[in-house]
């Protein structure tokens, strides 16, 4: 990894020297594809491919586009899948942003390491299919659909926005060829057994969420800002009138706040922060939806947290969940090279990275102290064996922190391939290296 950088930075040096040119105005279509690849132990190997299509006009908005369109198809070797659709425009329709999403996914098996942070216990040793047993592991399909307008108040830098999500969920024990259906017994089975998820819950639901809030935003470029402040603040609920007749119901309000400032600092290095709130204000929301952060522009096709790459990065994934959460992402974006190659503007940068969260409201708590009651034993490791009354630590919540690095390759200011990796701070977060290879900056 050290040898990588070094070599990225010694050519980014040459680059520099060799096309220091003034910077292109893109007009028409251009198209940015690139392989979708990664491995896990658990899901296999992921192998597709996506794409994004920008239309830039006859290039008087540059770097503004007309219009986006982001596909990408991808499958993983041990059954998870995805399929997405994105479309975005400021200039189609005058004096309106409008921008929808499409898109499956497939989880057969994805991560539920419980609820409320520090008070569930994180096993290293078992965030993975050990003997036939994954005990962190579950099925989570999600189909959304997603339809966002904004407007401007006057001539100000103040606007509205407006929206629907249709998110439709399926829930249950995780599909793997590496568990062993006899043996098998995970957390979510436990909270099932327990009442910490409800019978009524355990299957998923669907929901159609509302959103209305407002946006300020002055920053020079939106997908990579060199200066400028940014904050979202809006409210969505869901009525819970598509599950069915039933005495359980799930409707729900919540408060979503982001606050993202640009400062530069020096020529070519500028500071990003990130404040960012999530909470339930009113209501019952199900567990399924928990991780489900819900965006005004979606950047990336997951925004699940917190944990992981696009919210605390190199935690676990969706290692902390609960009722409301706050994090916060600080980095420095440094672009190390511009230069012009094959008839596009080109740069590279690097970010170091300090992420932060906790849940600030607990999800069903008192459920959760019944588990307390049971000595059932759940798994071994080494010598020591743990029970089901182990998996409530009891313990106070507290903030979690990580740190890392990231390469971006950045092709006319808006199509971004990301590498980025990170550490957390403590083993209970999640052991080892977190990385992600995708799109954009995470803010």
């Amino acid at each position: 990894m050290k040898r990588l950088f070094a070599i990225v930075i010694l050519l980014a040096a040459a680059l520099t020297t060799a096309n220091a040119q003034e910077e292109i105005k893109k007009s028409g279509i251009n198209f940015g594809p690139l392989p979708a690849v990664s491995f896990s132990s658990d899901l296999g190997f992921q192998y597709g491919a996506l794409l994004d299509i920008y239309q830039y006009g006859d290039g008087s908005f540059y770097p503004d586009y007309k219009w986006k369109i982001n596909l990408e198809t991808s499958w993983y070797t041990k059954g998870n899948s995805v399929y997405h659709v994105f479309f975005d425009s400021k200039h189609l329709i005058p004096g309106l942003r409008v921008s929808a999403d499409l898109t499956y996914l497939g989880n057969k098996t994805t991560s539920f390491f419980g609820y409320n942070g520090a008070s569930s216990l994180y096993i290293p040793e078992l965030a993975k299919i050990v003997d036939g047993q994954g005990l962190y592991l579950m099925r989570r399909d999600d189909f959304r659909f997603e339809f966002t307008t904004q407007g401007k108040f006057g001539d100000s830098h103040w606007g509205w926005v407006a929206g629907i999500a249709f998110n439709s969920y399926v829930t249950g024990h995780a599909e793997n060829k590496g568990l062993t259906p006899a043996t098998d017994r995970s957390l979510y089975d436990i909270y099932l057994e327990h009442g910490v998820i409800p019978a009524a819950e355990a299957k998923g639901g669907n929901h159609l969420d509302i959103k209305l809030g407002v946006v300020y935003d002055t920053r020079d470029h939106e997908n990579n800002p060199t200066r400028g402040t940014n904050l979202e603040a809006f409210f969505f609920g869901s009525p819970d009138f598509l599950n069915g007749k039933r005495d359980y119901r799930n409707d729900y309000l919540k408060l979503a706040v982001h606050f993202r400032q640009f400062l530069p600092l020096a020529d070519r290095l500028v500071f990003a922060g990130h404040l960012a709130f999530q909470g339930l204000i009113a209501g019952n929301a199900p567990f399924y939806s928990l991780q489900t952060i819900q965006p005004i522009n979606r950047k990336n096709i997951i925004t699940d947290g917190l944990g992981s790459y696009s919210s605390v990065r190199g935690t676990a994934a969706n290692r902390l969940q609960g009722n409301s959460y706050a994090w916060a992402n600080l980095e420095l974006r440094w672009t190390m090279a511009k230069f012009r190659w094959i008839n596009q503007n080109w740069g590279i940068a690097l970010n170091p990275f300090f992420d932060m969260g906790m849940i600030v409201a607990p999800y069903r708590m008192e459920q959760m102290k019944t588990l307390l009651q049971d000595n059932t034993p759940v798994a071994t490791v080494g010598n020591k064996t743990y029970t089901v009354a182990d998996l409530y630590t009891q313990q106070a919540e507290k903030l979690h922190m990580s740190a890392g690095i990231g390469l971006h390759v950045i092709m006319n200011q808006n199509f971004n391939i990301a590498f980025e990796f990170g550490k957390c701070f403590n083993q209970n977060d999640g052991k080892g290296l977190g990385s992600r290879i995708g799109l954009n900056y995470i803010f």
